[in-house]
């Protein structure tokens, strides 16, 4: 441990580590501030175990249907939910590799564990150790929103921190929220062999999707089993004989939902309450957030902010991007806008529903005329071949030009395809030019070129002479 850093970064989730090691790549003395665990949310209660549960529930679904196949009976085997868990503890295992404590000590960072706090603009303590910087920054992450439903906090819930921490299946399961992780777990707890319901206070799942997709989602999550409570406020909760009771109200019809547990996913609020920014000048957001500008910059211009501490989009890959122009604004001269990322995410329902870009009624809001190009996944190959024809892809493109605007992707594979849109916007390439890059065939991907074509079959043709 030295007594002054060049660059001093509180919180090792995927913003932290991304910074530290950009930063040491280029010669700074860094110092790595964990109060808990190294590779934050995403690795330990996020990204990785949701999507090990949710790959283990599909796996899962596939055996019972191969066995129906067989002439099996309906009533085979439950999932071995212990076994599945060590799955998930063996996946973080794996992952935790890339965030160890020895090879960011390899690379030159110095990693401190404990809370750190404030003392003054250019001063953080660690335990009893305070240390000088040249420059900071703050990537403390976020954590689960709590509730204020009366009766919760003494019934006892589950949140993103706990759940996977279970060592049984929940017979019956009440999820109260419908945002990506509540309806992902939703889902895969279902296939599992849980009863669930999930309840959302607003009339679509997804509120930031979407219309029609969100409602492909709705009916997916129905015919799985899940029973969906859509404009349904959870108004209290309380402790039965035969387990716990959830108060619900749908206007004016009001009714109980009893089950095993509750899992809460209503949203997450930043890690500041702790940190003392007071002391560094640093403001933050009425909602604890810190406050940056459009370089990520905080109101003390020697201490920056990435990831789930200052942004609106709280996905993994955003916190790394964010934290990179962080550093490189603040240490490169460079002067690189965060509202210029083209953020690329999905939720890993079954079909996923992905989205890069401009939704359309942000479109619209800006008064850009606008023409959308559909391909539905029952009209791709492909996924005809797979049995996996849910779904659609929607370009939307800025009319009169080939302009590419967004896209949203309901589909098996909306995870990968949404990536090969990702790089289409990214390096600017209309619609024109994509209808001739060739996509190998059959594949799902298949769609965003058959939506070029589209596009181009929808302009005037010029007359050829005999």
């Amino acid at each position: 441990m030295k007594a002054r850093y060049d660059f001093c970064i509180i919180g090792a989730g995927p913003a932290g580590l991304a910074a530290a090691e950009l930063a040491a790549r280029h010669g700074l003395d860094v110092a790595l501030i964990e109060a808990r665990r190294l590779g934050g949310d995403s690795l330990n209660t996020g990204s990785i175990p949701s999507k090990t549960l949710i790959s283990a529930a599909r796996a899962y679904v596939r055996r019972r249907a191969a066995e129906e196949l067989d002439g099996a009976e309906a009533a085979q085997a439950p999932a071995d939910f212990q076994a599945i868990m060590a799955q998930l503890s063996a996946a973080r295992a794996r992952t935790a590799g890339a965030f160890s404590a020895r090879r960011l000590a390899a690379l030159g960072i110095d990693v401190l564990f404990g809370a750190a706090r404030f003392l003054a603009p250019q001063t953080v303590r660690v335990g009893a150790t305070a240390l000088e910087f040249s420059k900071a920054l703050i990537a403390t992450g976020a954590r689960p929103r709590r509730s204020n439903i009366p009766g919760l906090e003494a019934c006892g819930y589950l949140t993103s921190e706990t759940v996977f921490d279970l060592s049984a299946l929940p017979p019956r399961l009440a999820v109260i929220g419908g945002g990506p992780l509540g309806c992902e777990l939703a889902q895969a707890f279902c296939a599992l062999g849980s009863r669930v319901s999930i309840v959302q206070s607003e009339p679509k799942f997804l509120p930031i999707v979407e219309r029609d997709a969100a409602e492909m989602l709705s009916r997916a999550l129905s015919r799985g089993g899940v029973e969906a409570r859509l404009n349904t406020e959870v108004v209290a909760a309380r402790t039965g004989p035969r387990g716990k009771l959830i108060d619900c109200a749908n206007e004016e019809l009001r009714f109980p939902i009893e089950v095993d547990e509750i899992l809460l996913s209503i949203g997450r609020v930043a890690n500041t309450e702790a940190l003392g920014s007071e002391a560094a000048g640093v403001a933050t957001e009425p909602d604890g957030s810190i406050r940056v500008d459009d370089f990520l910059r905080t109101t003390n211009p020697r201490v920056y902010a990435a990831g789930d501490v200052c942004l609106r989009s709280q996905f993994a890959n955003a916190a790394e991007a964010s934290a990179r122009i962080a550093v490189r604004n603040a240490f490169a001269d460079s002067r690189e806008p965060v509202s210029a990322l083209l953020i690329p995410r999905c939720t890993y329902c079954s079909p996923e529903i992905a989205h890069v870009g401009l939704h359309l009624p942000e479109i619209k809001q800006r008064g850009i005329p606008v023409k959308t190009y559909v391909v539905m996944m029952a009209d791709v190959d492909r996924a005809i071949t797979d049995d996996l024809d849910d779904g659609f892809l929607k370009i939307h493109v800025q009319e009169g030009t080939d302009r590419i605007l967004g896209a949203t992707i309901v589909a098996a594979h909306a995870s990968e395809m949404i990536n090969e849109m990702s790089v289409i916007m990214n390096a600017e390439i209309g619609m024109r030019r994509l209808a001739g890059i060739l996509h190998t065939y059959p594949t799902q991907t298949d769609a965003i070129r058959l939506a070029a074509l589209a596009y181009v079959n929808d302009q005037p043709a010029e007359r050829w002479q005999p």
